[in-house]
């Protein structure tokens, strides 16, 4: 089991030395490991690329195999009440759900399995979505674009808005609109150009930010309008729909992806964060 955690880790890292520290083990323990490894599977698993170790198909193969054997290791050491290893469920959510659905869920995940260790992470939608499909994350709830039919289960449908901060002052007769946008390809800056492109509305770019804090701090600041639904909108921020004659955006969806190899600790995860949103983001 410690030579699979090792190659899960060193995977998942895209580093081996750094694999080597999370489990607090040597690199020559994990590399003689790896050694052993692959004399048993008759295989070479791994290649060298540049300076790090990456996966041979065979690797990759093993890989899949190594995330459910751990994590039925895992559940069957806590139905014993082992715990000198405990248990791991991975869950990813955009920055927008961090301070409602993130608690609600990880309180009532506590109360049924208060041994195992949730491991949170906060990204792109596609990023959320790749690390699903890659069994890096077992659940994620990420936004698609409305009438997406991709994978995921839908849990809503939420109308986007331009929002400003409450001290914004507007006028018709701005030569172009300011956005604060986010810096990588993210859905909500699709929108906001989208519409303001077909309206024929000229625009310009003041700010962009890897952070959903970031976007709210230069709204603060009255650096321009940004795009988002009203979802964990600060207290001193506004919808602006109304204002300088501003173009309708579209509604967002909001889905939940599952790993399919997920644990029994996982699946139960699974419910509860579907739950918490529902509860907390589903409009009354």
């Amino acid at each position: 089991m410690d030579a699979l955690r090792a190659v899960v880790a060193g995977i998942d890292l895209h580093s081996f030395a750094r694999a080597a520290v999370q489990l607090g083990r040597s690199q020559s323990a994990i590399s003689m490991q790896l050694k052993k490894l692959e004399q048993q599977a008759g295989t070479q698993l791994f290649v060298r690329k540049g300076r790090s170790l990456v996966p041979t198909e065979a690797g990759e193969l093993l890989a899949a195999y190594a995330r459910r054997m751990i994590a039925l290791n895992d559940e069957a050491a806590l139905a014993l009440g082992v715990t000198a290893t405990s248990a791991t469920v991975r869950l990813g959510l955009p920055q927008d759900f961090f301070e409602d659905v993130m608690p609600a869920t990880l309180s009532a995940f506590s109360r049924k399995h208060s041994g195992v260790h949730v491991e949170v992470q906060a990204g792109p939608n596609h990023v959320l979505a790749e690390e699903v499909r890659a069994g890096r994350l077992d659940v994620a709830i990420t936004f698609f674009s409305e009438g997406s039919r991709s994978e995921g289960e839908l849990i809503c449908e939420l109308p986007m808005h331009w929002l400003a901060h409450e001290s914004f002052i507007s006028d018709s007769e701005v030569d172009r609109i300011p956005l604060v946008l986010f810096d990588h390809r993210c859905l909500f800056r699709q929108a906001a150009l989208a519409a303001l492109d077909g309206a024929n509305k000229r625009w310009r770019v003041a700010v962009t930010t890897p952070s959903l804090p970031g976007i709210w701090a230069a709204l603060r600041s009255n650096l321009g309008l940004a795009v988002r639904t009203q979802h964990g909108m600060p207290k001193d921020t506004k919808c602006i729909d109304d204002k300088l004659d501003l173009p309708r955006l579209p509604s967002i969806a909001l889905k939940m992806l599952r790993s399919s190899d997920a644990s029994p600790a996982a699946q139960d995860l699974c419910e509860i964060l579907k739950r918490e949103t529902v509860r907390l983001v589903t409009p009354d």
